[in-house]
């Protein structure tokens, strides 16, 4: 899966992040990514990995019982879960869709799909609430928006790549509703009925970043442009999309130089 680049999505102790939020987020994103690793790097057979991950689990509830973790990832993860009294659950979740990776390769709908983006992507932004101190209900539910569009899109880039790893997140009902075989996806076809499905994946997931978007002029200062700027990039990816035909398989969009010289233009506070 794009899970990694997923994570990268989050401009990750960047200039625009407050100082005092750097260290904490670099320990959110190397907790993550060093879950995401066991999950997907290697020649690990899955049992070896979801042992991986139950030892993470484990590290996590020394640290909800206020016991000392065993390794210097959570030891590091731990004092920066006291400072700023960040919720545990967010962690779990992460680790939960981390070992469901290892073991699920399709989807049967979009209903599961949403279900696995609520793990594996949301609690990313969650904690990004918390650390803000902006974790209110309607925020909250504006950065899951956000955040499952992130990691949808990940999934429409990677369509290929992911396919390479036995992987398919397109949902199968869609695929079997516009006439669609993973045979498209092994051979790199890009036809009529491949656009339609693609089409209506790029639409609906646009909607639900615009969704979330709302989020982006709550959060003040240069968390707010961030949000922006992160929304923006989103947006951005999936105009390629579209400009491209919706055929991945030749021109897998990416965000270049100029590109964010359009997304800082776009990233006033907007009004909704």
């Amino acid at each position: 899966m794009s899970s990694v680049e997923h994570y990268e999505n989050f401009p990750v102790a960047s200039i625009l992040m407050p100082r005092r939020l750097r260290k904490p987020v670099a320990a959110i994103y190397h907790f993550a990514r060093a879950a995401d690793d066991i999950a997907d790097e290697g020649e690990l057979p899955d049992a070896e990995r979801l042992q991986q991950l139950d030892d993470f689990s484990d590290e996590l509830t020394h640290i909800a019982n206020g016991e000392t973790p065993l390794t210097p990832l959570f030891k590091r993860l731990a004092a920066e879960i006291g400072a700023h009294h960040l919720p545990m659950q967010p962690f779990r979740d992460l680790l939960d869709a981390f070992s469901q990776d290892v073991v699920k390769k399709r989807y049967a709908n979009y209903d599961e799909l949403l279900d696995y983006c609520r793990r594996s992507a949301n609690p990313v932004g969650n904690l990004l609430l918390h650390l803000y101190e902006e974790a209110t209900p309607t925020n909250l539910a504006y950065s899951d928006a956000i955040c499952t569009a992130l990691q949808l899109i990940n999934f429409w880039q990677d369509v290929a790549k992911d396919w390479h790893i036995g992987r398919v997140y397109l949902p199968q009902d869609d695929l079997a509703r516009f006439g669609v075989s993973e045979g498209n996806i092994s051979q790199c076809l890009c036809d009529d009925k491949w656009r339609a499905l693609m089409k209506f994946q790029v639409d609906r997931t646009r909607a639900l970043m615009l969704q979330g978007a709302p989020l982006g002029s709550i959060l003040r200062g240069r968390i707010g442009l961030e949000m922006r700027m992160i929304i923006a990039g989103g947006l951005r990816i999936l105009d390629k999309l579209e400009a491209a035909d919706y055929d991945m398989f030749k021109r897998r969009p990416v965000l270049r130089p100029f590109d964010w010289v359009i997304m800082l233009a776009k990233s006033a506070p907007m009004r909704f």
